[in-house]
């Protein structure tokens, strides 16, 4: 675990009780990739998108990208990413990004492997930016988040917004980094969102299955991670997890702090649990929610 302080909430199939709530915002990272995933269903509830269309004449459709399995290559892979990270460089323009990306030279046929792409998401969130005429802080707000009365989650869009959040922000990391967007909020609010979306509040029932469809990833087991399976929905994680079953939901890393907000449905009492922590490895996190979610 870390000797910094750590961050988590509880609720359970009944909605009741949160346990050490605390209310500072805490980075979602990738968690946010569940949020755009949400409001990606959203549209196609009204009709706007299409999951199995070809997007724009490219090759690959929008389940494909919100399950990774487009071939879209990532930025994670190039070493002058991180470098720039690193010295605390401006981010790069998109236009700037995709051109050392290379988004056209895919890493494998739509829909035949799996590799996870944040490129993939940065195109989702264009998607719906497109279809919404907003931002896409403003666009989650309208079609996720209002309506189930999330009032502490926002974009973060500046290094000082970070600065606000649970552990601050000591290398002054810019969120612009985050080509998809990065969400801060409470815990509570990440495990309230959770909680909605897989008790059926949010989509259409036919399209939470579509979300909860699980795709196998190989690649055995993950070291100082709790995972016994791991799989892929609609921008979820979804596996299993030892002794606690079937997990879904999302972890993220970033500069300073980790995540882990899951949806435990094989419990007696299912509940879903967030934790957020200081450090740079996501398991610290994802022992965390399964030691909550057993003892619910």
């Amino acid at each position: 675990m870390t000797d910094q302080p750590l961050f988590s909430a509880r609720i359970d199939a009944n909605g009741g009780p949160e346990i050490r709530a605390d209310q500072a915002r805490v980075p979602w990272w990738s968690f946010t990739k569940t949020a755009l995933a949400t409001a990606a269903l959203q549209l196609v509830a009204q009709g706007r998108f299409k999951l199995d269309d070809r997007i724009d004449g490219r090759p690959y459709t929008l389940r494909q990208l919100l399950q990774h399995r487009a071939g879209v290559p990532n930025y994670g892979s190039l070493a002058s990413y991180h470098e720039a990270v690193r010295c605390g460089e401006k981010p790069w323009a998109v236009g700037e990004l995709l051109d050392r990306v290379g988004p056209d030279r895919l890493d494998f046929d739509p829909g035949h492997g799996w590799c996870y792409s944040n490129v993939g998401y940065l195109f989702v969130r264009q998607y719906i930016e497109e279809a919404t005429g907003r931002d896409i802080g403003s666009a989650l707000r309208h079609l996720v988040f209002d309506a189930l009365g999330l009032d502490t989650v926002r974009l973060a869009t500046t290094a000082d917004d970070l600065a606000d959040t649970a552990w601050g922000n000591r290398v002054g990391y810019d969120p612009g980094w985050v080509y998809h967007g990065l969400l801060i909020g409470t815990p509570g609010d990440a495990v309230r969102f959770l909680h909605k979306l897989m008790s059926g509040y949010v989509l259409p029932s036919e399209l939470l299955i579509e979300m909860t469809g699980r795709y196998p990833v190989g690649g055995g087991l993950l070291p100082g991670r709790p995972w016994e399976t791991t799989g892929y929905g609609l921008g979820l994680m979804i596996g299993q997890m030892a002794s606690v079953g079937t997990a879904v939901g999302h972890s993220g890393a970033g500069p300073g702090s980790v995540s882990a907000v899951y949806h435990f449905g094989d419990r007696a009492t299912p509940c879903a649990v967030a934790a957020f922590a200081a450090g740079d490895g996501e398991g610290s996190a994802e022992h965390e929610v399964a030691r909550l979610a057993r003892v619910v």
